[in-house]
């Protein structure tokens, strides 16, 4: 018996994207609305939570910017996520927003969300997902340059959560259509008994949505811009309304229909070789768009100050924290409480990435 394509969530990805404005906010949240997104999210950000100021600069349109000061461009009060929400309920789309570290997940769960996202970079920031896993509130959990293990370290630790859900994602801007593997969605939800959907960053708005559906996603989180022309950090791959809407009617119509008619559809119209591709074999592997990534764009130890040999290891010394640009990573965020009180075996750089060499663990 064939099953038949039910419901599916959609996500307008509005994160950063209102550069600060609650003007430009609320567009965003009507254009997202008028398309006929299920919710609309945004970002947290605070610029400490996420890198070293150190980590290298970005290249904008008006030239190179410290990464480090463009997220501290990005960062509001309180105040603006609460304006957000209650907007939100009072034009009848649901709210959904990350946090990137611990003081902006207390910050989201004091607005009573109804859903708390974990961006694909935080998948391994472990004192954060149990810290958002102790609010008894469902998680959504990106799975972006991962392996297996990853995703299954993420689903011990928030295990106290009521829900999980994951969604299958390729961390790349944009994400090429040939690399997403969309096979992949019914077996992580074989493989760890959880719904799954799609967290998609490539541009063309109809092919990895409505095959995402079809290969039975419960959500599809792609991004939003008034212009690709825009200022906002992932503007240029976002889509603008009139291509959301697109996305949106298009995922609409596979739903009542049953894999194999939304499948047989795709090919007779964009040909049986590309729909193969992209659905791929169903393996959980880096993308090759994402190889290069693994260890810069997921959390790692970094020192967040220069310190001399002999120093103690505590808490202000290090942090949790995405590598980026030009610092090298550090060992993995499950040790941070086995580096803490170690002494210094040398003398370190502001930056650096922790490694083993660096500590002599503490004898006490």
């Amino acid at each position: 018996m064939n099953t038949k394509i039910g419901r599916v969530q959609i996500i307008a990805e509005i994160g950063t994207a209102h550069n600060g404005t609650i003007e430009r906010a609320k567009r965003l949240i009507d254009a997202a609305k008028k398309t006929g997104a299920d919710w609309a999210k945004f970002q947290i950000v605070y610029a400490h939570e996420i890198l070293h100021p150190n980590t290298g600069t970005v290249n904008l349109p008006g030239g190179p910017i410290r990464l480090f000061d463009r997220f501290k461009e990005l960062e509001v009060a309180p105040s603006f996520y609460k304006e957000i929400k209650e907007y939100c309920d009072s034009v009848q789309i649901g709210f959904l927003c990350s946090p990137f570290g611990i003081r902006s997940a207390r910050e989201l769960h004091s607005l009573s969300p109804t859903y708390i996202k974990i961006a694909s970079p935080e998948l391994n920031h472990f004192p954060l997902l149990k810290k958002v896993a102790s609010y008894g509130l469902p998680l959504i959990l990106s799975t972006g340059v991962s392996l297996l293990c990853d995703i299954e370290k993420a689903l011990f630790f928030t295990q106290n959560a009521p829900e999980r859900i994951l969604l299958h994602c390729i961390t790349q801007y944009p994400a090429p259509v040939s690399e997403y593997n969309l096979s992949l969605i019914e077996n992580l939800s074989r493989i760890f008994g959880v719904k799954t959907g799609i967290s998609d960053h490539s541009m063309d708005p109809v092919l990895v949505p409505v095959l995402s559906a079809a290969c039975g996603a419960c959500m599809i989180e792609k991004h939003i811009c008034l212009s690709r022309q825009d200022s906002g950090l992932d503007d240029p791959v976002a889509l603008p309304p009139e291509l959301f809407a697109q996305m949106v009617s298009a995922v609409r119509a596979t739903e009542g229909k049953t894999k194999e008619t939304v499948i047989s559809d795709m090919k007779n119209t964009y040909g049986q070789e590309e729909i193969e591709k992209i659905l791929g074999d169903g393996v959980k592997r880096l993308a090759d768009s994402e190889k290069d990534n693994y260890s810069r764009t997921n959390r790692s130890l970094h020192f967040m100050d220069s310190y001399k040999m002999g120093e103690v290891i505590d808490e202000t010394k290090i942090d949790i924290l995405r590598t980026e640009k030009i610092l090298n990573p550090g060992i993995s965020p499950e040790f941070y409480e086995d580096v803490l009180g170690a002494v210094l075996a040398r003398s370190v750089s502001s930056g650096e990435g922790v490694r083993w060499e660096d500590l002599i663990p503490n004898q006490q």
